[in-house]
């Protein structure tokens, strides 16, 4: 016969570990939500703070009062550059900066000399915050996004 001191133990082990699946399973993914042609909706005049100038080629912005991030770059309509992963660099506190990775460019395919937006978007990242300006890295371009 088991005792009640065994099923309460054996209870509460269940409890702690299905308490580990649902936390993780919560977690927002690195990898992109979403990935269009053109520029993002604007959240009640929510754009991003554009640090590279009139000429970068990146662009940021908070979506869904801070749940999701867009990051626009600009280039080829054929060829776009497209995020494929958010990685936190510094967290909270420690700088809030994020990286945008993206694969390479193929030197084999051609690519139209036109110039047009392109829009990833990510979850904004668990150890990152809005109550302080976040740094936004894609290759050699930096964004810097205000305190939402």
């Amino acid at each position: 016969m088991v005792s009640s001191t065994g099923i309460r133990r054996a209870s509460l082990a269940a409890a702690a570990l299905a308490s580990v699946f649902l936390l993780s399973a919560c977690a927002p993914g690195t990898s992109p939500v979403e990935n269009f042609p053109g520029l993002p909706e604007a959240e009640h005049g929510e754009a991003g703070h554009e640090t590279g100038g009139e000429e970068s080629a990146l662009q940021a912005q908070w979506l869904e009062l801070g749940g999701k991030l867009a990051v626009t770059t600009f280039g080829s309509s054929t060829c776009p550059v497209v995020g494929t992963d958010i990685k936190v660099l510094k967290p909270a506190g420690e700088g809030n900066t994020v990286e945008i990775v993206v694969p390479e460019p193929d030197a084999t395919t051609p690519c139209t000399m036109d110039y047009v937006p392109h829009t990833t978007v990510f979850w904004t990242p668990m150890n990152v915050t809005t109550t302080e300006k976040l740094t936004v890295l894609l290759g050699d371009e930096k964004f810097v996004l205000p305190i939402k």
